[in-house]
Order: structure tokens, then sequence, then C-alpha cells
């Protein structure tokens, strides 16, 4: 028997009861056609009832105290109004129907004036800065009022084309056409925004000869998702897919309340791996034909988090959330259709067909592509079960080829416990064809199955969940900035800008589809790859960025190499940048219970630009680290500080990544590198990354020194990293 309150002879009967519930298409009035004249055999006919006055008077007012009676509520109505319980079951159903469609045409129409009127107000801000002159030069005047003028102007650029995007999508359901063709296509024009936050050595304008490198239109975080045409997906599909999803969900239940013979413990590190030849034999799969190249991952882990579990339901069903709650593992995600919305408040029943995209913080590991469905079930008051599992869409294969990598039934448990805690219990179950070799360095990690297995997903929910928390309590940081202590407000501000921040970082870095990296030739041996892309996005600066990233191998406890970058007092050891002077914390910021997780202002001692600051978050858990820093200057720094609004304040963010290299633990590191394989157990895997705005203008080239430029800077930054490590030879 489960023992969080799982019983009865069949475990899939709640899953099965949504796909067969009926429903009617008539309207909410006094009509209902349920009734049927099968006197004649040979004619039957519909008989619609039409209801008396009273009868509706007393289904509106139960309506307003109740839109989903249960069975012993239809039945007194049923013996009150002299009505079957069927007629009382289908004019709820209308009811609600008529009411959700009152809904959104107030929205549609509500939404269109918000959409004007932000219009509007854009035109008068564009017209009133052209108009603006500086007495003394002529040009506009530069004061902290006018700093992020450009940088509003973008943020409603792009919060007008997320209202339009909406409002479309809910004309469309009125007017019967795609969305695509209710939206103008005509863009404004952008003016670039010359800033040299994060510029380096002053290259601001870069002549021949260029580089001839792929020059993205935006930041690897937002890559293109293939169109799909989503009205392709027949009836009959729909069905299959209910089907699937239904017995993907009795599949889980049994991944997560079985143990043994299915699930036994890893020898290297005690985690819950799964019995292939078990799971072969319980859960058959016809026509399924053994692949030498295809690699099968499965693991589980359960661990507590504090967070309720109705918010953690909430954050798995909306693919933005999902990003947000996991933006080292999850680099893209999208729902591209909701089947079924489920019930109101609980997203019980919900079924949706999601894309995703998988990551691991290093431009050596390819990312993982899934389509899938992702069914939610509340199993009884305070317990969900949420399943995703792949699905081949064959209408779809004309837009997008079908992916190599195949989500077999995976998800998570989660209970509500005592204190806004929820006890999650987490399976993870893919098929891997892996398209290309895994680099050396990283294969332990990968076919080990820690990279992407539920334990690194549990650990990371665990830490984000801090992080949320942190970010609702109202006690205020004891170091400040010259002599004004943060707010609240102005914590929360600093820790949002500082999420964006980690989830700039972690973009940057992605191997995605999207993000094409080049490794120049001829340069040095360190590996360093490069990309550039356009950044257009708000809250960047604006023009053209160079990203570069290296990974490496170092025989020292992730523990140790996290401790080592996160101390102020040893940065000048690998801060090239810095030229030497000692960096000095004078703002701090708690953000989870292990005191690596946190926020920190740095200020540079003895440096020449004393407006400029340093933001940086460092964060921890058993599945890895980052630290992650970004210059920014003292205006926009008093601005967050102060609590307002981050989202204007440009980021180019470096930093580094480290997690474990997947050995077994049978040394423990810090010493110098041996030829013995035995050394490089419990070393670390590291991945440095620079971005660099190279040019404030969006159609300038990139050279050759640029790159040799930014390939050296790495180079110096990791030898000196190794140096003083003291493992100059690994």
């Amino acid at each position: 028997m489960y023992s969080n309150g799982l019983v009865g002879p069949d475990e899939g009967t709640f899953n099965r009861r949504f796909f067969m519930d009926g429903g009617s298409t008539g309207g909410a009035g006094g009509g209902s056609g349920d009734d049927v004249d099968v006197s004649d055999p040979q004619r039957k006919k519909k008989r619609y009832h039409r209801h008396t006055a009273r009868q509706i008077q007393e289904l509106e007012a139960m309506f307003k105290e109740c839109p989903h009676p249960d069975e012993k509520q239809r039945m007194q109505l049923s013996k009150d109004l002299g009505l079957e319980p069927r007629q009382i079951k289908f004019w709820f159903q209308n009811r609600r129907t008529q009411m959700k469609a009152q809904h959104e045409r107030a929205d549609n129409s509500s939404l269109r004036a918000e959409n004007d009127k932000i219009r509007c107000e854009n035109i008068v801000i564009r017209e009133t800065l052209k108009n603006v002159i500086c007495p003394s030069c002529g040009g506009p005047p530069i004061g902290e009022d006018m700093y992020f003028d450009e940088q509003k102007l973008r943020m409603e650029n792009a919060r007008l084309k997320e209202e339009l995007d909406r409002v479309s999508s809910i004309a469309a359901k009125y007017i019967g056409r795609p969305a695509s063709q209710l939206r103008p296509i005509q863009q404004m024009p952008i003016s670039p925004l010359d800033l040299t936050v994060g510029s380096f050595g002053g290259q601001g304008n870069i002549g021949p000869p260029s580089l001839d490198l792929d020059l993205l239109p935006g930041s690897s975080s937002m890559a293109a998702i293939p169109p799909l045409q989503t009205t392709c997906i027949t009836e009959m599909e729909k069905s299959l897919m209910a089907q699937i999803a239904a017995s993907a969900m009795d599949e889980l239940i049994r991944l997560l309340q079985t143990d043994e013979p299915l699930w036994m413990k890893s020898a290297t590190d005690g985690r819950d791996v799964l019995n292939l030849d078990s799971y072969e034999r319980i859960f058959p799969r016809q026509g399924r034909l053994k692949n030498p190249d295809i690699q099968v991952e499965a693991s589980r882990a359960s661990d507590m988090v504090i967070m309720n579990g109705l918010a953690l339901v909430d954050m798995f069903m909306d693919s933005s959330k999902w990003m947000e709650l996991f933006p080292t593992i999850v680099s893209n995600s999208r729902t591209i259709e909701v089947l079924a919305s489920g019930m109101a408040g609980t997203h019980g029943g919900s079924l949706q067909m999601m894309y995703e995209e998988l990551q691991v913080l290093s431009p050596l590991v390819s990312t993982r592509e899934f389509y899938f469905l992702r069914y939610c079930q509340q199993i009884e008051q305070g317990l969900w079960a949420i399943v995703d599992v792949s699905f081949d869409f064959p209408s779809m294969n004309q837009f997008v080829p079908p992916p190599r990598s195949q989500r077999l039934p995976s998800g998570c448990l989660i209970q509500d416990m005592p204190n806004g805690y929820s006890k999650v219990t987490w399976v993870e179950h893919v098929e891997i064809e892996e398209k290309s070799p895994t680099h050396q360095i990283y294969r332990e990690l990968i076919h080990s199955g820690m990279a992407f297995g539920a334990h690194r997903w549990l650990a990371t929910l665990q830490r984000m969940c801090e992080r949320f928390a942190c970010l609702m309590v109202s006690s205020t940081s004891t170091r400040d900035i010259g002599g004004v202590i943060p707010s609240a407000d102005g914590r929360r501000s600093m820790m949002k800008l500082a999420q964006r921040m980690i989830n700039s970082f972690s973009s940057s870095i992605s191997a995605s589809n999207g993000h094409r990296w080049t490794t120049p030739s001829g340069l040095n041996d360190v590996g360093v790859r490069v990309s550039v892309h356009k950044s257009t996005e708000p809250g960047q600066p604006n023009g053209v960025v160079l990203s570069a990233a290296t990974s490496l191998w170092l025989p020292v406890s992730p523990q140790n190499v996290f401790n080592f970058f996160r101390d102020e007092r040893t940065r000048s050891q690998w801060d090239v940048l810095s030229n030497g002077n000692s960096v000095q914390e004078v703002a701090h910021i708690a953000n989870g219970q292990h005191p690596g997780n946190c926020i920190s202002v740095l200020r540079a001692l003895n440096a020449s630009q004393n407006n400029m600051l340093i933001l940086q978050e460092s964060c921890t858990d058993s599945s890895g680290s980052l630290v992650v820093y970004a210059p920014v200057d003292l205006p926009a720094m008093n601005i967050a500080m102060s609590g307002g609004d981050p989202s204007y304040i440009p980021l180019l963010p470096s930093g580094f990544t480290i997690s474990p290299d997947g050995r077994s633990d049978l040394t423990t590191g810090g010493g110098a590198s041996t030829s013995s394989s035995n050394s490089r157990s419990g070393g670390s895997l590291i991945t440095v990354a620079f971005q660099i705005l190279v040019s404030s203008l969006p159609s300038a080239k990139l050279n050759m020194e640029s790159v040799a430029t930014v390939n050296n800077l790495i180079s110096t930054t990791v030898q000196q990293i190794k140096a003083a490590l003291n493992c100059p030879g690994a």
C-alpha cells in the first residue's frame, strides 16, 4: 500500500474518469436536449424540454453559490425542481460554458482598449524624446531620469507585442481565422543604444578584416521554435493522446509506489536507478527493438521543498513559470496546445501538449529536445500527480522532424505537508539517441544519468523554492551602499535583477540549436568556443554581443572550487579585468539556508572607475554550483536598491558553472593532477564564460582581433585559476 494515501484495487480508475465524462453543447437558458422520444423505433427524435421560470431561478441561485455541484447536490436539486439528475448536470455544464464565453468576450474588449491606450502612450513618449534638447550641447540630456528612456521604450514595445498576441488569439476564436492573420506585420524600428557596460578594452567600433560568424537576431534564450499549426491535430489524435496520458499516469503511479524489483540502489552514490530487466517484464511494449545507439536513463528521488503543493502544480503547468523555476536546466519551453484545461483552481484533469529543450551549462554538451504530453491529476485533497510522456505527432512531422529524445512516463508526485512544505517524489525516464559522441570530459557525468536525472531536478527545485521563500521575507540587509540600507522593496528588486542575470547567463552558454558556437583555429589550445548575436532584448545593451566559453576538468572538489570563486579575498587571483585590485562586499542578501546562496554587491578598491559596481549571485546545491556576476553602474544600482523596476537595467553577465565530474568519489580533490584514473575521482567540471559588447551598432562586423582578445582573456583566466588551485598541469 502506498504510504501517501493511494489505496484501492484499481489505481488507474481516477485517471480515466475525466476522459469518460460526457458533455452537452446546448445553451444555458431554459432548454435541455437530453430527453429523447423513442416510442417510434423507426424514428428517434430529440424532444427539448423548456424549464419553468421557477426552475431557472433556483438553478441560477445555486450556480452563483456553487458552479460545480457534486452528485449529492444535483440529486437534491432534482427532487426540489422535479427534473432528472441528468438534466441538472447538463444545465450546469451549459451554464459554465456560457459564462466562460461571456468572460472571454469581456477580456477581448478590455485588452483591445488597453492595447490602444499603451500604443498611444508609446507614441507620445517617442515624440517627446525627439524634441528634448540639452541647452549646453544641443543633444539629448544625460541624467538619471533619462538613463533608461530607451530601455523603457523597448520594454513597452515588448509588452505591446505580448498584449497584441493575446488579443489576436482570443479574437481568432470568434472570427474563425488563424491568429497570424490578425497581427500587423510592420514593426517600428528600434534605434541603437550605445552602452559601455560589459565592453572590453574600449573596442566599440571594429573595422575590417571581419570574422565570418553567423550573426543571430537574438540571444539563444529566444531560439526560434518551428511554427506549429495546432489546428492540424485531429479529433482522433486528441482521443489517442488522452488514452496515452491516462496509461502513462497508471505507469507513473506504479513507478512511484514500487521499490524492488523495479528500483535498485546505485553502487556508486546510492541513488535510485531503474532495473531495466524488471521494467521490461512489468511494462512490455509491443514492437520495441533493441537499438545499441539508444541510451536509457531512469532515476528516482524524493525530498521536501518549501512551497505548498498547489503553487508547485501551478508553476509546473505553466511553461513560462516552468522555465523560471528551472533556469539552469530548461533552456526553452512552450505550451503548444491545451487539450483539456482541467478543474479551475486545482488543474486536476489538465492535459497539455508541450515542447522543451534541456541543457547542461556548457557549450560542449548538446541540448535535448522533447515534444510531450503533460497530464495533471489531483488524486485527493492535497495530493497531485503530474506525468510527462512523449508522443509522436504524425500531423506535425511536416513542420518539425521527429525528435531523437523520447520521454517515457516520467513526472512527480506532490503532497502537501504542514507549514507550507511539500513532499515531492520525482521520476525521470528517457531514451536518448545521441546526435554526436559526448565530449570526453562530460562522458561520465552524462552516462551516469546525473546530468539530467531526478536528483538534479529535485535539488534545483529545493534551491529555487528557498529562493522564492526568501523573496517574500520582509527583513532587510544590514550591509548597505553609501549608508542607505535597502528596504524590503529594494531587496526584492535586487533579487529580481539577480535572477534575470542568472537566466541571461544560462542562455548565453547553452548548446541550443539556436546558439551556433564556433571554435576559432590557430589561436591557442584551450578550446574556447565563441558565438555572436544581436542584442535587441529588453534588459540587455543594444548592439553586437560576443559570448565566449570553455569547459575544463580540475582535480579539485566542487565545493572547494565554489568557495574559491565566491570569496572576495581571492578574486584578484583570477579576475583579469580587476587588474589585481581587491574587492569589498558592500551589500549582501541571503537567498537560501546555505551560506553560499546569496547575492552580493562588490566594489573594487583603488580602481579608477569608482562609479562601477559588480552585482554577483552565487548558488549551490548537491547537483552543482554557479557564480555569476555583471558590472552595473552606480545610478542603476541605486535605482534597484531603492526598489525601482530592475527590468530596464542592462546586464551582460559572465561567470562560472561548477559540477561534479560524475566519477565515484574515491579520493578528495585539491592536489596536482596525475595520470592515474583514480586521481580524477571527485574532481570538478568547470565552465568559464564571458559576454562582451563589441559594438553598439547591430550591423557591425566582428574581426579576428576581437575574437583573439576574448580568447586570450579566457585562456589567461583559466591559467590563473589552475595556478591558484595548485593544479597547473591539469
